[in-house]
């Protein structure tokens, strides 16, 4: 027989076999063309891969025999493919670069809503502000618009406002380097008053410069407006096209660490110092803090919130490096009754069935924690989800691209969206102070107010 025709069953057999493996639960919903195609590829990939191997393999060994054709006869549909290859590719670099600069584009579009400068002087964009409305970028924009208003800290609170809150963005684009984008951010620091609030949390946005907008929120109507936030863009496309980012995105958050800790030094009162990072996020701000729990004394930083790290790698070493100073909840049920004393200083929020958190390499060909042997699943992890080599990693990957399915007010604390625990994690790993009617308030608020920026942008 052949070596191709060898080659052609043993690919059929083996694409068969890892198609059949490839059915069955994930971490989250896939759309049903997805779901309906996912076996095919995964089949058709492993069989293609097995049954060319298979073939080439034995044309090798009948040549060597002397039974078959020379090495450049044997060789040369692997030439001509390779050829196929380098021109696939390089036209598919010519196309991704186009789609790149697209989305590039659009995460510097502002919104209509948001292209005239913000009235309220206390957020970047402003009149006298270092910053344009040009230079925040669309999510800059969208978060410096979305500072509370003085009617909605007495609607969550009951009482009045004390301060203004301050919220200053500086987008990836405002200046060339990171140094230059730190000294942009300092100078609204300074202009706005924020050293002078009772609060500052320092927020590591995500890859397009997303910087969730909700636990600021909780921050500025829980303190009644008595704070500041800060955030720096290092990027403008999604985090999974973000990834080689994540070191300048460390080096700023550093630099504006160090920046901080400098203009504090000789101040008689200093504003509470906050982290939080989400997502790409979460990772940038680890990372630019390796030492740990050494970072956060030398920073004055009083407490730190990460929601979604991607992989968990990062999460890991933190939780090893903080022993007894963190704690992580898949949801608010868990967050602790009565609070552990000392109060940990590092939170982590990761959902047990997010697959941005539990794609990691090592999945490729070793089985998870969370798919251990003995049946036990976190929240929203399908009892009947097995750990397959190679497959479960094609899952998992596939997963992370539906993690964040969102509608405006429908709160579904499920793969990567975190919006119905932020409010509760949030006032906890803060120590904001909010009674249960308090509590109650404010998750109405997060929702309703989501719908209303949804309309305002059109999306609703």
């Amino acid at each position: 027989m052949k070596p191709a025709a060898i080659g052609l069953g043993v690919g059929a057999a083996v694409g068969g076999v890892v198609a059949l493996a490839s059915r069955g639960p994930t971490l989250v919903e896939w759309p049903a063309p997805v779901r309906s195609a996912f076996p095919f590829a995964m089949g058709a990939l492993a069989g293609s891969v097995a049954g060319v191997k298979t073939g080439t393999s034995l044309s090798l060994l009948r040549a060597a025999a002397g039974r078959g054709p020379g090495p450049v006869t044997t060789l040369t549909p692997v030439v001509v493919v390779g050829a196929v290859v380098t021109g696939a590719a390089i036209a598919g670099t010519i196309a991704a670069r186009r789609v790149l600069g697209g989305l590039v584009q659009q995460g510097r579009d502002v919104d209509a809503a948001y292209g005239q400068p913000p009235s309220d002087t206390e957020v970047s964009g402003s009149a006298g502000s270092a910053v344009s409305v040009a230079e925040l970028g669309r999510e800059g924009a969208r978060f410096v618009n979305y500072v509370s208003t003085p009617d909605a800290i007495r609607e969550v609170t009951g009482s009045a406002p004390v301060a203004s809150p301050v919220r200053v963005f500086v987008g990836a684009d405002a200046a060339s380097t990171p140094e230059q984008r730190v000294g942009l951010a300092m100078a609204e620091l300074r202009r706005t008053g924020a050293f002078d609030r009772g609060t500052l949390i320092i927020e590591a946005p995500a890859g397009t410069g997303y910087a969730n907008s909700f636990p600021v929120d909780v921050l500025e109507l829980l303190n009644r407006g008595d704070c500041a936030a800060v955030a720096i863009g290092y990027g403008l496309l999604p985090s999974f096209l973000s990834l080689t980012k994540v070191a300048e995105g460390a080096h700023t958050q550093k630099l504006l660490l160090d920046a901080i800790h400098e203009e504090l030094r000789d101040r008689p009162t200093k504003p509470r110092l906050l982290l939080y990072g989400e997502s790409l996020g979460a990772e940038v701000q680890q990372s630019a803090i390796p030492a740990g729990p050494l970072d956060l004394d030398h920073y004055g930083i009083s407490a730190a919130l990460w929601v979604g790290t991607p992989g968990g790698e990062r999460s890991d070493v933190f939780h090893a490096l903080c022993a007894g100073e963190s704690y992580t909840v898949d949801r608010p049920e868990q967050l602790p009754d009565p609070v552990p004393s000392p109060r940990p200083r590092v939170w982590f929020l990761e959902h047990d069935g997010d697959p941005v958190v539990r794609f990691r390499p090592l999945l490729l060909l070793h089985r998870p924690p969370w798919l251990s042997r003995d049946g036990q699943r976190g929240r929203n992890v399908p009892e009947t989800m097995t750990w397959k080599p190679g497959i479960t990693y094609a899952q998992a990957f596939v997963d992370t691209m539906f993690a964040t399915h969102v509608k405006p007010g429908l709160f579904e604390s499920r793969g990567h969206d975190y919006r119905a625990d932020l409010g509760a994690v949030t006032t906890m790993a803060y120590g904001l102070p909010a009674d249960p009617a308090t509590a109650e308030r404010l998750e109405a608020y997060l929702r309703r107010i989501e719908i209303e920026r949804a309309q305002r942008l059109g999306e609703a």
